[in-house]
């Protein structure tokens, strides 16, 4: 063939494929923040001019003649990625026109297919006809239409389209999906890069829904533009009734915004805005939202939610990262009172206690730097805001840890440095009666008014030798320094010596040893290991127990998971002293069916010098630990892991005479297609020191049941076995399929301590893929 030749049926099959590409529109999706504003158009193809042409017919005519080239006979077309199939193709040179028949199908190099019967259309592509279009997109959306014309180069119509995302029934493919958009019209503008849909109709299970004149969305080559959002829906039991709609909007490449209006039945109009902007090296937004409340008095009087009709925030939160290493951000948030945003179920914004912070983060191969600072907004209904003034404001803390990149004698050298500020603005104290005669025998004073400072630096070096045998031993070596500076109010009715210097230091010097002697038992169907653990340290008495503020370290539980730690305490203000022992065992077992066992089992012994756990603390905190005899209770641990999908654990801290339950935590789980579900009980013995006069019991369990392919049914509870109440129900229902998710639930809550604005909340949530979600309430119910 001609070069001339080759060069029509070259034009021929870029201005066929083309042609048919063009038609494959595929409708718009959302995008929530910032991106590029536009892509080449598929209106606008562009086809590589090196790209290699297959072209294969039963019989190939070039007409010098007439300038026609005509394919007939199972045409077959592979040119740049495309695939093309079709019983007839003709080129008119003359005309310029381009027609092919029968059976059309394309394949694009993204994996959309698009099918017709006939197809009518310009070599330069500014119109066309194309009879009976159907689309199918790699992420299984369907167009389908009568007839696409294209008209002047910039648009593409479709007559009497249908839109859909959910795959056709396997059983009867004439039934019609789930849900699928009607048009009259469907309009893509290549100009404005919109979608305009006009008469369109909503159809459920074949049922139209709703009608609308028009629908303009922009095209799928349009990441960002302004409109409206798919509402959501609210309701709560002092809120009443609530849609929300949201308005999104562009305002540059790199910075949108979104107002929202919810509209409550019972206490009216709340406004949300949201400012998001992007920056090269990370990302910041800026939120407002108020409302001036119609009826306050549906809230329990004298709360926060009922003494205010005006209420309000604003509030931001930021990420960047310098480089590679260093990061830096924010999360801060400012309301006109204590509960606002926890009332209004403000998303991210509304938990029990949100932690205001702005921090500085370094992370090097051998060292790390974190810098921050902590304001804790504790949303309750209190009018007075008593818990939050009762929380430290922390300017700064700061923590750095190093490790040395060489061997020091063999072995590793570290160190690590705190250094904390903080304020409270009302002391933190409760009164405990420990034997229920109702009066007060001590106070706990979980914290002081006033200012504190402490800096703490730490140095350690440990090295593991192995001995004959399989034997293992670490020697270790550590030196800790403290240093004070207090401004705080003495705690008035404090049984302690607590220090009146306005400075203080501490130090404290730690020698320990480690034996390890894991071995190794098989048989011919499982494998075990064994490992005795001993451990000993001696130190210093620690220096000023219990005459010192105790802001981290109130929180401690003795357990198996902390049994061979070396300091027990959980933060810097309190250092474990004296001569202690650490036994036990630890066991992991695995056999060739697939089951899986663990334990440890151990206890610590105090040998000599002052026991910490005894001193005296402000907030009792190693009072009735386990470890305030000099043998401790019993800690122990134990799962099993079986490969049906059950799980069970346990741990339990045993009394060291008597070994009654002095703790216990178990938990059995089971996991399979169709079930999830989990039960876990705790049981704590009662600890009159801390305010718990008699044992505390407890069950919380959840489950998940998967009903059939697209069904489930969920729940969770959570039950206080010797109140007889139920603190957390929730119950709900959820289907998905390919195109559609949906989920509703209830949960109700009981809390004597809490006065928030909502005891029970309805929600649920529906997404049609590719369209938009539709939510009422912002709350989680599994």
């Amino acid at each position: 063939m001609a070069v001339k030749d080759r060069g029509n049926i070259r034009r021929l099959t870029v201005a066929l494929l083309t042609s048919v590409a063009v038609c494959a529109f595929a409708p718009a999706e959302q995008f929530a923040f910032a991106q590029d504003a536009s892509q080449t158009s598929a209106l606008n193809p562009n086809l590589p001019e090196d790209a290699k042409l297959l072209l294969a017919a039963n019989e190939l005519i070039y007409d010098k003649d007439a300038e026609r080239v005509s394919a007939t006979g199972a045409v077959q077309i592979n040119y740049a990625g495309y695939q093309m199939v079709a019983r007839r193709v003709d080129y008119d040179q003359k005309s310029g026109r381009v027609t092919a028949s029968g059976n059309i199908e394309l394949i694009e190099p993204g994996g959309n297919r698009i099918y017709a019967e006939s197809l009518d259309v310009t070599d330069n592509f500014a119109d066309g006809f194309i009879q009976a279009l159907r689309i199918e997109t790699s992420d299984n959306t369907r167009v389908v239409g009568e007839s696409a014309e294209r008209v002047g180069g910039t648009q593409m119509i479709l007559h009497k389209g249908v839109y859909t995302a959910c795959l056709p029934c396997a059983d009867n493919p004439e039934r019609p999906p789930l849900w699928q958009v009607k048009a009259e019209r469907v309009v893509q503008d290549g100009k404005k890069h919109t979608v305009r849909l006009e008469k369109a109709r909503f159809e459920l299970f074949g049922y139209s829904l709703a009608t609308l004149p028009f629908i303009e969305v922009p095209d799928n080559t349009v990441k960002r533009k302004t409109g409206f959002l798919f509402p959501e829906m609210r309701t709560s039991e002092n809120l009443g009734f609530g849609i929300a709609v949201p308005y999104y909007i562009a305002i540059a490449p790199d910075r949108d915004a979104t107002i929202t209006t919810t509209g409550y039945t019972d206490q009216g109009a709340l406004l949300e805005v949201e400012l998001r902007q992007r920056f090269e090296k990370g990302e910041a937004n800026l939120r407002f939202a108020g409302i001036d409340q119609m009826n306050p008095d549906r809230f329990t009087a004298n709360t926060s939610d009922a003494n205010r009709d005006v209420r309000g925030l604003v509030a931001s939160k930021g990420a960047f990262r310098i480089n590679p290493r260093w990061t830096f951000g924010w999360d801060v948030m400012l309301q006109s009172d204590n509960n606002f945003a926890r009332t209004y179920s403000l998303n991210g914004l509304d938990e029990s206690t949100h932690t205001n912070t702005a921090y500085l983060t370094g992370q090097g191969e051998r060292n790390f730097f974190d810098m921050r600072g902590y304001y804790f907004d504790v949303q309750d209904a209190d009018v007075n805001d008593t818990a939050e003034k009762q929380q430290a404001v922390v300017l700064p803390s700061i923590d750095y840890d190093y490790y040395a990149p060489e061997p020091v004698a063999g072995g590793q050298l570290s160190g690590k440095l705190n250094f904390t500020s903080l304020s409270r603005f009302d002391g933190d104290e409760t009164l405990i009666d420990t034997n229920g005669d109702g009066i007060g025998d001590f106070t706990r004073f979980r914290g002081l008014k006033g200012n504190s400072t402490r800096l703490s630096a730490e140095a350690e070096w440990e090295r593991t030798f192995s001995a004959p045998g399989g034997l293992q031993l670490t020697p270790l070596f550590a030196a800790r320094g403290d240093a004070f500076g207090l401004s705080m109010d003495a705690p008035v009715g404090y049984t302690g010596n607590y220090t009146t210097d306005d400075a203080a230091t501490r130090y404290m010097l730690t020698a320990g040893l480690e034996a390890r002697y894991p071995w190794l038992v098989t048989t011919n169907n499982s494998s075990h290991i064994f490992e005795p653990i001993a451990q000993i340290y001696v130190r210093n008495d620690e220096q000023m127990a219990g005459e010192l503020p105790n802001e981290d370290s109130q929180s401690f539980v003795f357990d198996a998971a902390n049994l061979f730690e070396r300091d027990k305490f959980t933060g810097y203000d309190r250092v474990e002293g004296g001569t202690r022992a650490n036994l036990g065992i630890r066991y992991t077992g695995s056999f060739d069916n697939g089951v899986g066992l663990r334990g440890i089992l151990g206890q610590s012994f105090h040998l000599g010098g002052v026991n910490s756990f005894t001193t005296d603390d402000l907030v009792a905190v190693g009072s009735e630990s386990g470890l305030e005899t000099d043998a401790s209770d019993y800690v122990a641990l134990a799962g099993i892991d079986l490969p049906f999908g059950v799980s069970l654990s346990t741990s339990v801290r045993l009394d060291e005479k008597t070994l009654e339950l002095r703790r216990t935590d178990a938990t059995a789980a089971y996991t399979s297609d169709r079930l999830q579900t989990s039960l876990t009980f705790t049981q704590l013995d009662a600890q009159p020191e801390y305010g718990f006069k008699e044992e505390n019991q407890a069950i919380s369990s959840s489950a998940s049941v998967k009903i059939n392919e697209f069904w489930s049914v969920y729940g969770s509870v959570n039950y206080d076995i010797d109140a007889d109440v139920f603190n957390r129900r929730s119950i709900g229902i959820s289907y998905a399929d390919e195109c559609t998710v949906l989920s509703i639930g209830y949960t109700d809550k009981y809390d004597p301590d809490d006065s928030s604005a909502s005891d029970w909340t309805i929600g649920g949530r529906l997404v049609f893929r590719t369209l938009g979600e539709i939510k009422l309430s912002d709350n989680s119910f599994e």
